[in-house]
């Protein structure tokens, strides 16, 4: 029996809760299955604009008002943009449930543009960007997207291009609602002590009214991967480098076997593979990690580190040589054992984080209608062998297809 609840409304927007009776907090929010990859060329950088111009007005709240509201007592009001989904969420006491509800609806629902506050916020957006390009550790990742993702919208930054965001008027954001808001692609999802009858009162109190939306939005798939390596110097004194390839989509059965082997290769831990070989044992760079990013027809591996700019390519080759050892060695049994105890240790603490939980409930019913218990990724893990892991090993982390970024001190 699963541990949350679901409820769906007539009009296809989806209820999910899960009680935790410990906690005086209440974390709520909608996640939406609209996201950077679903705009149109010109349209970079529109979905997380459309983020922040929900808090500039709605049809009967101001900006100081919207912000105001939760502030006022003790709450959090926030929001996030990702290639596939938008999250408008809030965190505040038990008792003004209802209250950060309504907010949330009013935002995500009846936002109205005003024209002077796209003025000021595509100022705010623009030195958003500026900040992020005078952080190249941040920007070499997501220009890594665009390097491995050539030609599709996955590879457009999330910011957009200063092109774009400068000639963004409302009838855009209009527009792009128009073509990607469904009911049916639509999450409220909450965790907090109060019990599920009164989360969906109050969902039917706040959502009745919200007329059904049905959009048949066809993603175009990525397809054609090209390996490539590209060197590109700027004023920095640091060189930054991320390697990485495509890898296994949202619904496929090795993803968690690649999830565990990512995480023993440059996860969160410090006994992780690169980690050892590349800072502890010859102290080239302060961080080393890797990651892997899932989508629905596709998925990411980005490996990142920092380094002297002399360094580069000797850090490049340790980093290959842990890839060529996890396609030729086997784990050993207790190699194996403490990789999915490390495993399944992290995501029963990342459980722990009651807003994070919340965030997981709304997009796992997005993308797969379902929400998997932890016992039941355990077993998955538990399930994993040394056969299973060289394998994918061999069939992801071929030297040949990745491709290579490096951003060198000009």
């Amino acid at each position: 029996m699963p541990d949350y609840h679901i409820h769906t409304l007539p009009n296809g927007i989806r209820i999910v809760h899960k009680q935790v009776l410990h906690t005086k907090i209440a974390h709520s929010g909608f996640v939406m299955d609209i996201g950077s990859r679903d705009e149109l060329p010109q349209e970079q950088g529109l979905a997380h604009f459309w983020e922040h111009m929900a808090f500039k007005g709605t049809q009967k709240r101001k900006s100081f008002h919207i912000l105001n509201r939760l502030e006022s007592v003790g709450g959090e009001l926030n929001a996030y943009t990702t290639k596939e989904k938008i999250c408008f969420y809030s965190s505040v006491l038990d008792k003004h449930f209802e209250k950060s509800f309504e907010l949330l609806t009013d935002i995500t629902f009846h936002s109205v543009f005003p024209e002077r506050e796209i003025e000021k916020e595509r100022g705010v957006i623009l030195e958003e960007m500026s900040m992020y390009l005078d952080t190249p550790e941040e920007a070499i990742v997501d220009e890594f997207d665009a390097v491995v993702y050539e030609g599709h919208s996955l590879g457009n930054n999330i910011l957009g291009t200063k092109e774009s965001v400068s000639g963004f008027q409302k009838q855009d954001f209009l527009g792009f609602l128009d073509r990607n808001l469904s009911t049916d692609a639509l999450v409220f999802c909450s965790v907090s002590n109060l019990p599920f009858e009164k989360v969906v009162k109050l969902a039917e109190k706040y959502l009745s009214d919200v007329p059904t939306i049905q959009k048949q939005r066809v993603r175009i798939p990525f397809t054609g991967y090209v390996p490539k390596n590209v060197t590109i110097e700027k004023p920095i004194s640091q060189a930054h480098c991320v390697i990485g390839c495509p890898a296994y989509p949202l619904s496929d059965d090795r993803r968690i076997p690649f999830f565990m082997l990512n995480n023993l290769l440059g996860g969160p831990g410090m006994n992780s593979r690169l980690n050892l070989a590349v800072r502890e044992k010859h102290g080239l760079v302060y961080t080393i990690d890797s990651n892997y990013a899932t989508y629905i027809d596709t998925g990411l591996l980005s490996i990142y580190f920092g380094t002297e700019k002399k360094q580069l390519k000797r850090t490049t080759t340790l980093v290959l040589k842990e890839l060529r050892k996890l396609r030729e060695k086997p784990l050993g049994s207790l190699q194996l054992h403490t990789a999915k105890e490390q495993l399944m240790g992290q995501l029963a603490m990342a459980e722990e984080s009651n807003m994070g939980l919340m965030m997981m409930l709304g997009k796992s019913i997005l993308d797969q209608d379902k929400v998997e218990s932890l016992n039941e990724i355990f077993d998955k893990i538990r399930s994993i062998t040394a056969t299973d892991l060289i394998d994918i090993a061999n069939d992801v982390l071929r030297e040949e297809q990745m491709s290579f970024l490096n951003y060198v001190p000009s």
